[in-house]
Formats: C-alpha cells, structure tokens, sequence
C-alpha cells in the first residue's frame, strides 16, 4: 500500500486483551507499516474471547524510538503490572504519537502519559480518564496534539485511519479503507448510550454484574500510583 519508509508501530499484546481493539487497529496498519505485538516474553497468551496468540517482539526488543505507541483495552489486572507501566512510560516518552483504543487510554493514563490531553475510551470507562488529568470527550476518535484515542472496542478501525492518514497521508488512507470495504451500516443505531435508549443502557449496565464496583477500586489505585511512571526523555 506504501512505498516509501514504513513507520515503526508497537502495540501492546497482554494477557485478556480486548481482541478487536487490537486487531481493527492492526488490519489498518499492518499492509503500510512495520507492527511489532509487544509483550513481557513470546509465551501463547489468551485473548478476551478465547483465542490465542503471541507476541512478535519483547519488551527488551521492542526498538526504543517508535513512531506510534499503541494500547488496546482488555483485563483492568494489568494496570497493575508494574513491568507493562514501566514500558509503557519508556516508549511513551519517545514516541513520535502516543495511541489508544477502548480502555488503552486508561492504560497510558495509569503510565503517567495522559496528563493535560483531550482523550476517549469506552463509553463505560471514559469519565475515568479524569483520574490521570485527562480530559474526557465523548467522540469516536480524538486527536490532541501527538495523542490519538479512540472510543470502544470497534472504534479502532476508524482510530486507524485517522492514525494512517497522519502518518502517511490521506490517499494512503483512503485507500485503505476502500481495501478493507470500510463502508459500516449497522443493522441497529444503538451504538453509543443516547442511541441505544436507557432501557438498554440498563440492561447492558445490569450486564455487567460486579465489574463495575471491582473496576473503580483498580481505577483509584493505579491514579495513585501513577506518579511512579511519569515518562523522562532518556
């Protein structure tokens, strides 16, 4: 799709990672830059549905100055490892643009990368950003200086365009996206809470059992220890 050099992508592969916060980003980028799946060791790791995977690169592999960092959403335990903030917060300092979809933008948050942008995440999760000095917005994709998030979960294809055509332009985009077939007509417009109605939001609310009073807790921990991540130039 692109001819010239090819950006050097890291995306985060951890262990109940959301799968396709990763891998709409990934389809996007993968024919026009060089993508390394990160993680601690190359070990088969288990998605949130089931499927297996690996990871291409180490953290100590990883190359130190990227042009794209990138965090998927997934299991809320790894805002706890402190191994993954560190990396995190590494990279961060360097890269050239600093990314996100569905719950990743909390995950760059509890890295201390956040602090002072303009930033999206899950529906559910978005008023959370606030806990890491980010700015939440209620928008499919945000761009805040070399900070792009997107929303949840199927919001990483579009992500991936606006990245794409940043890193390389629009025409490379474009035709990216006329590749993929990217033309989405959902069968129903309950996509975001205000379309769904409250009698579904409810529902998916109810859903979601306990997680909601486990997530707050992990969220406030990870706020607080966020000073030990706060990214330095090396």
């Amino acid at each position: 799709m692109h001819k010239g050099r090819r950006p050097e992508v890291a995306m985060l592969l951890h262990p109940g990672v959301t799968l396709l916060d990763l891998l709409g980003p990934h389809t996007v980028l993968a024919t026009s830059c060089n993508v390394h799946l990160v993680w601690k060791n190359t070990d088969l790791l288990e998605t949130n549905t089931g499927i297996i995977m690996k990871a291409t690169s180490t953290f100590d592999d990883c190359p130190k100055d990227l042009d794209v960092l990138f965090a998927p959403g997934g299991d809320p335990n790894i805002l706890r490892d402190d191994e993954t903030l560190r990396f995190l917060a590494d990279r961060g300092a360097r890269a050239k643009w600093v990314t996100s979809v569905c719950g990743g933008s909390i995950l760059l948050g509890a890295a201390g990368l956040m602090q002072g942008y303009k930033a999206t995440s899950h529906w559910s999760a978005r008023e959370a950003l606030a806990f890491f000095g980010a700015t939440p917005v209620e928008a499919r994709v945000v761009t805040d200086r070399n900070r792009i998030s997107g929303g949840g979960v199927t919001a990483g294809i579009d992500f991936g365009l606006v990245l794409l055509a940043e890193l390389l332009g629009e025409d490379v985009a474009k035709m990216t996206q006329l590749a993929l077939e990217y033309d989405p007509a959902p069968p129903f417009d309950s996509g975001t809470p205000k379309k769904a109605g409250p009698q579904i939001v409810t529902k998916m609310q109810e859903s979601f059992g306990p997680m909601e009073d486990v997530m707050g807790p992990i969220f406030a921990a990870a706020a607080k220890n966020m000073s030990k991540y706060t990214p330095v130039v090396k």
